[in-house]
């Protein structure tokens, strides 16, 4: 077999079934683990999968700028959205994370709505403006333009004088295997401190997100409440979460 054949057999595997490991489609194929090892780091390379410990995974479609991850799976978004928007209770503190899924759920929440809302995103502040009662804290720091947020040391730093209720978390990819990782490290520490300050940690996934994944760990599945997603129940990502002992939201 051809590398190209090989390239895109182990597209298709990973399409079907979600990942692939190195060592089983070796010996199904006949040749050495290092050649699998070898068409996956092109695959990488090319921006097709993500590698992980004996094999791959699904890459995140999230991982794009913030203008290309506004027309991926929109209505996805808003439900998830819709769902998460119901975790804010009136007279509760929240964090909210930047990215466009939360900036869904800022659109989703009451305008009545009687809350405080903290956040490093200036795009979930402005869009808070017509919220009269919702009081709104915006953490400085470097902004990482690539997901329209601030993060660095002024932002961890400022993040430690929060306390929340809850904390509405984006993320790139969800796995009952790697865990919460998204595409940038200082993104992904901010993430964590900001999930620090609060009582407890919802996770933000449309449908694309599950069973994905990205190069850079925010958290163990074990480390959130639950996951919010629109994903089917009967997938085998969704099942793989649950008998994992996460709890889904849909």
């Amino acid at each position: 077999m051809l590398a190209a054949q090989r390239r895109d057999l182990l597209l298709d595997r990973l399409r079907r079934d979600g990942r692939v490991v190195a060592k089983d489609l070796a010996a199904e194929l006949g040749i050495s683990e290092d050649s699998v090892r070898r068409d996956l780091r092109d695959l990488a390379a090319a921006g097709l999968c993500q590698r992980v410990y004996g094999g791959a995974l699904p890459i995140s479609p999230a991982v794009a700028d913030y203008a290309g991850r506004q027309q991926v799976e929109p209505a996805s978004k808003e439900r998830v959205a819709t769902a998460a928007a119901r975790l804010v209770e009136p007279g509760s503190t929240a964090i909210i994370d930047g990215g466009t899924t939360a900036l869904a759920v800022v659109r989703a929440l009451p305008l009545d709505l009687d809350a405080t809302v903290v956040t490093h995103s200036p795009t979930v502040a402005a869009a808070l403006v017509d919220h009269r009662d919702v009081e709104v804290f915006v953490l400085g720091g470097r902004l990482f333009k690539h997901s329209l947020v601030t993060c660095g040391a002024a932002a961890v730093e400022a993040a430690q004088a929060v306390t929340a209720d809850l904390f509405l978390l984006g993320v790139t990819g969800v796995h009952h295997e790697t865990g919460l990782t998204t595409g940038d490290a200082d993104e992904a520490a901010m993430k964590r401190a900001l999930s620090r300050r609060a009582a407890d940690t919802y996770v933000l996934a449309s449908a694309e997100k599950i069973g994905a994944a990205s190069r850079f760990a925010v958290l163990g599945l074990d480390e959130v409440t639950a996951v919010v997603t629109d994903a089917a129940p009967d997938s085998p990502a969704v099942r793989d979460l649950v008998a994992a002992g996460v709890r889904v939201i849909p």
